[in-house]
């Protein structure tokens, strides 16, 4: 019987997310074994520095992609968001999984359950590893301070909960879902409070976020960047039609055009105009001054 490897990396997460797809892979191939092969990566191992201060590019993935090279594993399981904006050359995307809730979600210390954002005390300090997250807080919240809390999820939750310097921290909706913690979030952050990362996506290292809604037909996208304390913002929102038919009859496409993504399902025109949006709206907000602010925003983090 033929044997896939599937990499993965050794957070209890990752092994989660690992295990339903290969759940889903037997059941679509049960002719075929799965062995999967786990590893700790860069940003698995560094853990007392704040992930947008490592300056390293794929944080979370550059051991597997590694892996991958010298055919010690077939595929690899990532978090979307964790993947470097432009793929290593050869790699593809070869499946995207149906969507969880692409939300942040805030747990709260257990004297704050109950409160919210909004009503937890002056100066509460709030962790959370990501500059995009902290920057559009600090300016819904200005009476909070957003501090780095690093580790996986159980490390980040024992932080919270063991030591008195946190009031809430902030992680992803689905990751807490997928935990089976769903019974310790205390609040969703809605895309006026909080838009998500490109993919729940991209990197956590520059304040970038985006909102996506499909409706009638239109594609929406929402794209906003802040400066690092959130004083400074920019935000668009842009549209375009996008036609998905039945039935259609596109074969598998693997263009490095659009980002190293096979898609098979998805015909070939709804995704020139997805890419198409998405660099219209970036060079929008480009000529509006936005790369100022993320200019100052990077010099201001490396300066910390």
């Amino acid at each position: 019987m033929r044997v896939i490897r599937v990499g993965t990396r050794k957070s209890q997460l990752a092994r989660i997310q690992t295990d339903s797809v290969v759940a889903t892979l037997k059941a679509l191939y049960p002719g075929l074994q799965f062995e999967i092969i786990a590893m700790s990566t860069t940003g698995d191992k560094i853990l007392d520095t704040a992930l947008s201060k490592i300056g390293e590019k794929s944080l979370f993935t550059k051991e597997l992609e590694h892996a991958l090279e010298r055919n010690e594993v077939d595929l690899v399981v990532h978090s979307l968001k964790d993947l470097p904006t432009v793929l290593p050359p050869g790699f593809t995307i070869g499946a995207i999984c149906k969507r969880e809730s692409p939300y942040d979600a805030v747990v709260f210390h257990p004297k704050f359950v109950g409160k919210t954002l909004e009503t937890l005390p002056e100066k509460s300090v709030v962790g959370t590893s990501s500059l995009r997250r902290a920057a559009q807080l600090q300016r819904k919240f200005p009476h909070l301070e957003f501090k780095s809390i690093r580790g996986n999820l159980n490390t980040r939750l024992r932080k919270l909960d063991e030591l008195q310097e946190f009031s809430a921290i902030i992680l992803a909706a689905a990751g807490l879902q997928r935990m089976g913690w769903q019974n310790r979030v205390g609040q969703i952050l809605h895309p006026e409070e909080c838009m998500y990362a490109v993919g729940q996506e991209g990197g956590c290292s520059v304040p970038v976020a985006v909102h996506t809604a499909m409706k009638d037909g239109q594609l929406y996208l929402t794209g906003g960047v802040w400066s690092l304390n959130g004083a400074d913002s920019m935000q668009e929102t842009m549209q375009t039609t996008i036609h998905v038919p039945a039935q259609h009859e596109d074969g598998p496409e693997d263009d490095p055009q659009l980002v190293g993504i096979t898609a098979r399902n998805i015909p070939r025109q709804a995704q020139l105009a997805a890419e198409s949006l998405g660099i219209s709206l970036a060079t929008l907000l480009l000529n509006k001054g936005a790369k100022n602010i993320l200019d100052v925003a990077r010099q201001l983090n490396d300066a910390h």
